[in-house]
Parts: C-alpha cells; sequence; structure tokens
C-alpha cells in the first residue's frame, strides 16, 4: 500500500480541521487567509485521501485515517493504460479551422500536437474559442500559433496509476492528459510519442464501474 505526500499546506489543513472539526471550507480558507478556490483541489485530495471526511451542510472531519481509503487503494493500483481512449492528434501545421472540425467530430475537449512524430502542443476548446472570436482567419492560421508548447505539457505514463492522472487533472485544471513514451525521432530528436489520452471522463467512468462491483 502507498501514501500520499502532502504539500506543507495540505499538512495546514489537517491541523486546523483536527482542532476545529467539524469546519467549514470558508472557515479553513479564512484561517489560512486564502480563498476557498484556492483551497478547492487541496480539500478534494484530502478527502479522496480519506484523511479528511466532508458531511454536505456541515463541514469537515478528520478521519483519523493515515493511508489512502479502499477507494483511493484501488484506483493507485490500477494503471493509466488499462483506462486510456485512443488520442486525437494533428500536426502542427493544420489550420485552426480543420482542427475544431476535428474536435467536434472526435467529440474531445482536447487535442495534441505532433511535430516530427514527437508531441509538441496541446489545444483545449477555450483555445480555439479565443482564436475563434479574436477575429483572426482561422482558416490561415496553424494550430501551432495557438497552442500550449511544451515543455508546458502535463503529461502521464502508461504505467502511472490513475489516482495520481487524476491529482494532476485536478491540481493543473485540465480536461485530459496525453499519455506518452520516451522516443527518438527519425532525426534523432528525443521526445514523447502520444500512445493514448486519459480524461476526466474515463476517469469518471472508472469510479461508476468500480462503485457498481462494489
Amino acid at each position: 500500500m502507498r501514501t500520499i505526500q502532502f504539500t506543507e499546506r495540505q499538512k495546514r489543513i489537517i491541523n486546523i480541521v483536527k482542532k476545529n472539526e467539524p469546519i467549514t471550507s470558508e472557515a479553513i480558507a479564512k484561517k489560512l487567509k486564502l480563498t476557498r478556490a484556492t483551497l478547492r483541489t487541496d480539500l478534494a485530495i484530502l478527502t479522496m485521501a480519506g484523511v479528511l471526511d466532508a458531511r454536505p451542510k456541515v463541514g469537515y472531519f478528520y478521519s483519523g485515517k493515515s493511508t489512502i481509503n479502499y477507494f483511493a487503494e484501488r484506483i493507485s493500483n490500477i494503471k493509466v493504460s488499462e483506462v486510456k481512449s485512443l488520442p486525437v492528434v494533428v500536426s502542427e501545421g493544420t489550420s485552426v479551422y480543420d482542427a475544431i472540425v476535428t474536435l467536434f467530430l472526435e467529440d474531445v475537449g482536447t487535442i495534441f500536437v505532433t511535430t516530427e512524430g514527437l508531441l509538441s502542443g496541446v489545444v483545449s476548446r477555450k483555445d480555439f474559442l479565443k482564436s475563434a472570436i479574436g477575429g483572426t482567419d482561422i482558416n490561415k492560421i496553424p494550430v501551432g500559433v495557438i497552442m500550449t508548447r511544451m515543455p508546458n505539457i502535463v503529461v502521464t505514463e502508461p504505467d502511472e496509476s490513475v489516482l495520481d492522472a487524476a491529482i494532476k487533472i485536478i491540481e493543473h485544471q485540465v480536461d485530459s492528459l496525453p499519455i506518452v513514451e520516451k522516443i527518438k525521432n527519425e532525426n534523432g530528436e528525443e521526445g514523447y510519442k502520444v500512445i493514448g489520452r486519459i480524461s476526466k471522463t474515463n476517469i469518471t467512468r472508472l469510479f461508476v464501474d468500480i462503485a457498481n462491483t462494489e
């Protein structure tokens, strides 16, 4: 069984809850002089890990558990490769218009961009929306102009646990992660080859499947 390494802020939250339970997220945020939005990810991780227990209209309690709970243990033992979906990939020279068409035809929230076979960027629905309302000619602008480029892309690998992937999605506020493996392309350049994707939908479906089998 594995344990989660908590951040200093998460440790402070645990101590606050221990001393003041039950306590609302608003009260926790006030004690830390932060906003509720800032703490949302921390509270989600601590609740999923089983350290805190959340009760509607009451607040947070300290559960007393020092290791991840049963549900978190289950998903920490499932690899990303077991729940992955096919990635939707376009080349960097693809026009924004064609990429938008691909996005809707494939019914995904994120498209991965490759250059010479290696992951070079990611484009989300928000990126496309900004481009479309910005007055640019989306038929002439390549998707490479609007994408988020490496190394500013969060990735996951086939052997990483679904729990770790879910935490990355929450922490970085993204719709999905590219599943990658390290390779060298024909030019000898090192980088990532996109071999799949894991999204909020994949993870939610897994949660439902686990719940229905218990």
